[in-house]
């Protein structure tokens, strides 16, 4: 099972896609926005990080070029409700950006672990 890294500032969402990865036998870390996303995957390393883009202080896309810039080979699923401007464009972004999959909110629990198995399995 992989190591996975879930970052968004909805608690509620967060929690429900980390609770929904750790009963699929995963290792599961939550941060609340990219700036300690940053800092918590330098310390732990994950193998594939699950990030909203839409995020206060250092957004998702922010966060996928940092991340892009020191590790290159970690997956990334961005995850958007698109904010006021819809999901579509950021999700796009976040490809460009370097993004691996992207997801829209609101996910269910098969999407998610759908996703993932495609990240973890396609390596």
């Amino acid at each position: 099972m992989a190591r996975i890294l879930v970052i968004d500032d909805e608690y509620v969402v967060r929690h429900t896609v980390a609770r929904i990865l750790t009963r699929d036998g995963h290792e599961v870390q939550e941060v609340e926005d990219g700036r300690h996303a940053l800092q918590v995957h330098r310390e732990w390393q994950a193998d594939l990080i699950l990030t909203d883009v839409v995020m206060p202080e250092c957004d998702g896309l922010e966060l996928i070029r940092n991340i892009r810039a020191e590790d290159p080979n970690v997956r990334i699923i961005a995850m958007s409700g698109g904010g006021q401007i819809g999901p579509t464009l950021y999700l796009d972004l976040a490809r460009k950006f370097g993004a691996n999959s992207v997801l829209q909110k609101p996910v269910g629990r098969q999407a998610v672990l759908d996703a993932v198995a495609a990240q973890v399995d396609g390596e």
